[in-house]
C-alpha cells in the first residue's frame, strides 16, 4: 500500500471515529425503551428530521449509482430519474408528513410503519402488520446489500484490493452494524445530519474542481460531442464492445486510441421518461423517510423541514448528474462497464485532491452508505422485534427483551445483506431500483389511501399491499422480459395496480367502523 493510500485511509478513519463516538454518546439516551430506540421519542427538530430523511434515503446510490449512470449512458436516464425523485421528495413532504405525524400518534402511538397500518385499521389479528413486516425484511435486506456493495467498491478502491471484494463488503457491514446497535434511532439520525452535510459538501467539491479541470461548459461540450446522444435529454448513449454489441460486464466497452466506442444511440421515449420519473412514487412508501415524519417533535416544524429537504435534494442530484458527465469528459476511456462506472466519483476525488483531503471527500460515499444502511438495519430489526415478536408471538414481552430481539435481528439482516451483496450483481443502481420499487409499491399507495380516504378498509389495505409487492417481483422477473411497452420500471405498474385494488376491494367490503372514522377525523383536524 503506497503513502497516498495510507493518507486517504487516515482521512476516512477520522470520519469513522467521529461517527462511532456519536453512536456511543446517544446510546445512553436511546436505550431507555423501544420508543426511544426505534423513534427517538418523537423528538427530532426540523434540521435533524430533514437532513436525516434525505441522507438515509439517498444512500451510496447518490454518489456512486447516479453519477455512474450519467457516466456510462449520458444525460437521459440520469436526468429524468433525478427529476422524478425531486418531485417525489417535494410532494411527500408537502402532503404526507404532517398527516402521518399526527395519525401515527392517534393510531395507538405507533412507533413503526407496520404498527401504524395495523392500528389504523384496528387489525386485531395483526395480519397487516405481519405482511408489512415481511415486506420490510425482504426488500430492506436487498437495499442493505446495495450499501454493503458500495462499501466493497469503496474500500476495494482505496485499499487497492478489488480482488478481495468479500472482505471489503464484510468490513463495511460490521462498521455500520456496530454503531447502529449501540445508539438506535437517535444515533442514526444525528449521524445522518452530519452525513448529509458531508455528502453535499463532497459532491460540490468534486463538481467545482471537475468543472475547472475540464475547462468549463466549453470543455465539457467539446469532450462529449463525439459521443452520440450523450448530452441529449431525450436520448440515451449506447456504449458498445469491439463487435459493436451493447457493452456489458462480460463484454466491456471498447476503447480505440483512447476514445471509447459508442453506437448510434437511442431515442428516450415518453414511456422511458415516465418510467424514470416513476422513481418519485417510491417516496410515499419508504419506511426510513416516513419514520422521520413520525419522529418530528411537532407538526409546526414540518414546513421548515420540507424547505431544507427539498433544497438539499435538488442541489445534491444536480451535482451528482453533472459529476457523471464531467467524469466522462475528463476520463473518457477509464471505466468500461456499468458496474465500474459507479466508481467515477472516487477517481475524480483522487485526481483532484491531495490524498488526505481525498480521504475526507471520499468519506462522502461512506457517509451516504452509512446513513442509509443504518436506517435499513434499524427499520428491519424493529419490524421483527416490535411487530412480529411482540405484536404476534409474545405480546407480554418486556421492553428489555424487545430491544435485544431487535439487536439479534440486526445481526442476521446484516449477514443476509452481505450474502446478497456478493451474489454477483455489480450495479448499485440496479439493486437499489429493485428494492425501491418493492417498498414503494407495497406501502406507497396504502399510505396515501390510509391518510386521505376514510373509506379505505382493512381488506382493501391487505389486498393492495400484497398486490404491489408481488407485482414488482413478477414484473421485474417475468413480464418485463416481453420488452416493448412492458419494459417499464416495475414500480409504475405495481403502484397503479395497488391503488386500483385498494379502491375496488374497499368499496366491495363493509365500510370502516365509526371508531375508525372518528380517529381519521381527529388525525385530520388535530394539532400535534
Amino acid at each position: 500500500m503506497d503513502a497516498a493510500n495510507v493518507q486517504t485511509i487516515i482521512g476516512m478513519g477520522a470520519y469513522l471515529v467521529v461517527m462511532i463516538c456519536i453512536g456511543l454518546w446517544y446510546a445512553r439516551r436511546s436505550n431507555n425503551n423501544p420508543e426511544a430506540y426505534f423513534l427517538g421519542s418523537r423528538g427530532l427538530g426540523p434540521w435533524v428530521a430533514a437532513m436525516s430523511a434525505e441522507a438515509s434515503d439517498m444512500s451510496g446510490w447518490l454518489l456512486m449509482g447516479l453519477p455512474g449512470v450519467a457516466y456510462f449512458t449520458g444525460m437521459g436516464e440520469a436526468f429524468w430519474t433525478a427529476v422524478g425523485l425531486f418531485a417525489g421528495t417535494w410532494v411527500n413532504w408537502a402532503i404526507v408528513a404532517k398527516r402521518l405525524r399526527g395519525y401515527s400518534q392517534v393510531a395507538g402511538n405507533a412507533i413503526t410503519l407496520p404498527a401504524f397500518f395495523s392500528n389504523r385499521y384496528h387489525d386485531t389479528q395483526r395480519i397487516l402488520m405481519t405482511i408489512a413486516a415481511v415486506v420490510i425484511i425482504v426488500f430492506f435486506s436487498i437495499y442493505a446489500s446495495a450499501q454493503f456493495l458500495t462499501f466493497g467498491k469503496l474500500f476495494g478502491y482505496v485499499f487497492g484490493a478489488n480482488d478481495y471484494l468479500a472482505a471489503m463488503v464484510i468490513l463495511g457491514a460490521v462498521l455500520v452494524m456496530a454503531y447502529t446497535l449501540l445508539g438506535g434511532f437517535l444515533a442514526e439520525s444525528m449521524c445522518d445530519l452530519i452525513q448529509g452535510f458531508v455528502m453535499i459538501g463532497a459532491l460540490f467539491l468534486v463538481l467545482i474542481f471537475g468543472f475547472v479541470h475540464v475547462g468549463g461548459f466549453e470543455g465539457i461540450a467539446e469532450n462529449l460531442r463525439n459521443f452520440p446522444r450523450f448530452t441529449d435529454f431525450f436520448g440515451i448513449a449506447v456504449p458498445v464492445d469491439a463487435a459493436g454489441a451493447a457493452a456489458s460486464s462480460a463484454s466491456p466497452q471498447a476503447v480505440v486510441d483512447g476514445v471509447p466506442l459508442f453506437g448510434a444511440g437511442k431515442n428516450y421515449s415518453l414511456l422511458n421518461i415516465v418510467s424514470c420519473m416513476a422513481w418519485g412514487l417510491g417516496y410515499f412508501g419508504m419506511p426510513q423517510v416516513l419514520l422521520r415524519f413520525m419522529a418530528i417533535n411537532k407538526t409546526s416544524n414540518i414546513r421548515k423541514s420540507r424547505n431544507i429537504a427539498v433544497t438539499w435534494c435538488f442541489l445534491s442530484m444536480v451535482a451528482a448528474v453533472c459529476i457523471g458527465l464531467i467524469g466522462r469528459a475528463y476520463l473518457p476511456d477509464l471505466l468500461t462497464t456499468a458496474g465500474t462506472s459507479e466508481t467515477i466519483f472516487l477517481h475524480l476525488a483522487r485526481n483532484f485532491f491531495p490524498a488526505i483531503i481525498a480521504g475526507i471527500v471520499i468519506s462522502g460515499i461512506l457517509a451516504a452508505s452509512m446513513s442509509s444502511s443504518d436506517s435499513y438495519l434499524l427499520v428491519a430489526s424493529s419490524a421483527v422485534a416490535n411487530d412480529l415478536f411482540k405484536g404476534l408471538l409474545k405480546k407480554d414481552a418486556n421492553e428489555y427483551l424487545v430491544m435485544w430481539i431487535a439487536r439479534i435481528t440486526m445481526i442476521f439482516v446484516t449477514l443476509f445483506g452481505v450474502i446478497l451483496a456478493l451474489s454477483g450483481n455489480e450495479s448499485i443502481f440496479r439493486i437499489v431500483s429493485y428494492a425501491w420499487a418493492g417498498l414503494g409499491a407495497a406501502f406507497g399507495p396504502l399510505i396515501l389511501f390510509s391518510l386521505f380516504w376514510k373509506r379505505t378498509t382493512l381488506s382493501g389495505a391487505v389486498a393492495g399491499m400484497i398486490t404491489g409487492g408481488v407485482l414488482v417481483v413478477l414484473w421485474k422477473e417475468v413480464i418485463s422480459k416481453a420488452g416493448g411497452p412492458f419494459a417499464v420500471y416495475e414500480l409504475l405498474p405495481a403502484f397503479i395496480a395497488s391503488c386500483l385494488v385498494i379502491w375496488v376491494v374497499s368499496l366491495a367490503t363493509a365500510k370502516p367502523s365509526a371508531e375508525i372514522e372518528a380517529e381519521f377525523d381527529k388525525a385530520r383536524t388535530g394539532n400535534f
